[in-house]
């Protein structure tokens, strides 16, 4: 169960595997999601996956499969509707870089994450 409240928490357990799911398919050059379905993820549209794409080759070293050090700093928020989440991605040179997956989750029992962006915020 996600809290709603005003403080930062950990990513639950149960939520890694649809971030790790996600950072799959970008090692995968699947920047969209359309052929790493996720039934918790939304598929991504192409501006943003391009974007996506663009930060993460700007960045400057290659992503890497998430480190279990990423669930150390990575946190959820509420956010008066949904909740936002923000994954520190693992590089071949940082465990945990400053490189960071923004994604929401709409407060529906049906809701998928949508990931926003990736950027150094």
């Amino acid at each position: 169960m996600l809290q709603r409240d005003d403080d930062e928490h950990e990513v639950p357990f149960g939520w890694h595997a649809p971030f790790e799911h996600i950072v799959n398919a970008f090692l995968a050059k699947d920047f969209c999601l359309l052929d790493h379905r996720g039934d918790r993820v939304e598929p991504i549209d192409p501006s943003t996956a391009k974007s996506i794409a663009d930060n993460i080759a700007a960045y400057g070293a290659p992503l890497a499969a998430l480190n279990a050090a990423t669930w150390e700093r990575s946190i959820y928020r509420w956010m008066d509707g949904y909740w936002q989440f923000l994954v520190d991605l693992t590089t071949d040179e940082e465990e945990v870089s400053d490189l960071t997956l923004h994604a929401r989750l709409d407060d529906a029992p049906t809701a998928r994450l949508e990931v926003q962006s990736v950027h150094v915020p």
